[in-house]
C-alpha cells in the first residue's frame, strides 16, 4: 500500500473534477465522511476534502469542456523533484503534454500528461503543499491501478519516466503487475497494471487511472453510494490474503474503487 509519497514516481495527490462541486462534497461525505473545505479565488475556488482537518483529496468544479477527459473524474497526481523534467522525459517516451508544468502560488508546481497509450496523469513537485495528509485509513487513498491496452508497453513508459520497478503477483488464471518507484522497495508498492481487454466493466470506460480508497466496512458504503445516487460499476469482490473491493461511479459519472483491507495478523 501507499508508503512514501515523497519517492520520485510515487501517487503524492488525488484529486477530483465535476461539474457539480456542492453535489459532490454531500456524496462524498455521506460515503467516506469527508468534509469540503472551498478555496478562495486566488486559487479558483480549488478545494480540500478532508478527515479531521486532514488532507485526503482536492476537488474543484470544472465544466464537461474542461480536464483531459472531458467530464468529472477522478486524476493522480505523481511526485516528481523537477516537473519541467519530467515533461522532457514524456515527450521522448512517446507521451504529450496537456498542459505545461505550471506554479500554483508557492504550493508547488504541476503539469498534465497523456501516457503512450493516452492515459490523462499529473505530476506535482512539492513547495508548501506536500502532498496528502491522509493515506491508508478509511477515507484515504490506498491503491491505483492502471487499465491500459499494453501492460508492458504502460509499464515501460512510466519505468522510462519516472523509473517505475515492477512485480508480476500470480493468481488462479494469470497475473497482476504491481509498481513500485525505482528508489524505494517492493515495501513502496503502490499500484497495479491491468490489460483493458480483460475487464469488460473497463472496456466501456477506456484507458485511465482509477483511485482506491480505504473503507472499513465496504458492503455499508456501497449501500450508502447506491441510495445516494451513485453507481455500482462492480459488486464486491473478495481476494484471500488482501481484502475486499468494489467499483462504484458517483452521481456525476467519476470513476472510484473502494477496499476494505484484511485485518493484519498478529
Amino acid at each position: 500500500m501507499l508508503s512514501d509519497l515523497t519517492l520520485t514516481g510515487a501517487p503524492i495527490w488525488v484529486d477530483l473534477g465535476t461539474t457539480d462541486i456542492d453535489g459532490a462534497a454531500a456524496f462524498y461525505k455521506g460515503v467516506f465522511g469527508w468534509d469540503f473545505e472551498k478555496g478562495g479565488e486566488e486559487v479558483g475556488g480549488y478545494g480540500m476534502f478532508q478527515i479531521d482537518g486532514k488532507a485526503a483529496a482536492g476537488g474543484m468544479a470544472v465544466t464537461p469542456e474542461m480536464g483531459a477527459t472531458g467530464g468529472p473524474s477522478w486524476s493522480l497526481y505523481f511526485c516528481t523533484p523537477d516537473a519541467d523534467a519530467t515533461a522532457k522525459k514524456v515527450e521522448q517516451a512517446g507521451g504529450r503534454t496537456l498542459f505545461e508544468p505550471m506554479d500554483v502560488l508557492d504550493y508547488g508546481r504541476m503539469a498534465g500528461f497523456a501516457d503512450a497509450a493516452g492515459v490523462a496523469f499529473s505530476v506535482w513537485q512539492p513547495g508548501q503543499n506536500k502532498g496528502l495528509d491522509v493515506v491508508n485509513v478509511p477515507g484515504g487513498l490506498i491503491w491505483t491501478e492502471l487499465y491500459t491496452p499494453d501492460i508492458e508497453a504502460g509499464a515501460a513508459f512510466y519505468d522510462a519516466v519516472f523509473g517505475w520497478k515492477t512485480i508480476a503477483q500470480p493468481f488462479e488464471g494469470g497475473s497482476y503487475t504491481m509498481v513500485y518507484p525505482g528508489s524505494g522497495t517492493a515495501d513502496d508498492m503502490f499500484g497495479g497494471l491491468w490489460p483493458l481487454d480483460q475487464d469488460p466493466v473497463e472496456q466501456e470506460a477506456g484507458v485511465y487511472w482509477m483511485p482506491y480508497f480505504q473503507v472499513a466496512d465496504i458492503d455499508a458504503v456501497v449501500e450508502k453510494a447506491r441510495t445516494t445516487g451513485g453507481t455500482v460499476r462492480a459488486e464486491r469482490m473478495d481476494l484471500a490474503g488482501v481484502g475486499a473491493f468494489a467499483k462504484l461511479a458517483d452521481p456525476h459519472g467519476a470513476k472510484f474503487a473502494l477496499m476494505q483491507p484484511e485485518p493484519q495478523q498478529g
